[in-house]
């Protein structure tokens, strides 16, 4: 009877131990991370990946054979220029969207082709964004210059 009081105490005692444990190693509360970026263009809600830094930019979309229907790329730029794209490492076709300060299309490139390399394709006015979606989009959503994209909780980034 007492190996089993015995034995009942460790029991007890362990799972009291690895309870104070679990209680002190409990990680501390985190603070709320910043919202997500979000983009929307022609009526859709796209997955975007943000390119901030010029390593980012200068690959793109670049060695991707498939580019998702309701993903793109979104080019965030310290200031208004006329950014120019090429088509150098890219396997897929895309369509290239600059965008102003305020969100509004300022200049498209539609069915953007992997053998246009090395051309370099301009907007037609200065431009803050620049967002890359797989080739059709533009079509199929109707977006063209003077469309408004929704732009929320994207980065600023400076020089």
């Amino acid at each position: 009877m007492k190996r089993y009081l015995f034995a009942g105490f460790l029991l007890l005692a362990g799972a009291g131990a690895a309870g104070w444990f679990l209680y002190r190693t409990e990680a501390p509360p985190t603070q709320s991370a910043a919202p997500a970026p979000a983009v929307s263009l022609g009526g859709v809600s796209l997955r975007i990946e943000l390119a901030t830094t010029t390593a980012v930019q200068e690959r793109g979309l670049g060695g991707r054979s498939v580019i998702p229907d309701d993903y793109g790329m979104l080019f965030v730029f310290p200031r208004d220029d006329r950014y120019g794209f090429w088509m150098k490492d890219m396997l897929a076709p895309i369509d290239i969207f600059w965008l102003d300060d305020k969100g509004q299309v300022v200049s498209v490139v539609r069915d953007a082709e992997p053998a246009s390399y090395p051309g370099v394709f301009y907007p037609a006015a200065p431009a803050r964004f620049v967002l890359e979606t797989a080739a059709g989009f533009a079509q199929a959503h109707a977006v063209a210059t003077g469309t408004r994209a929704s732009l929320k909780n994207i980065p600023v980034v400076s020089q």
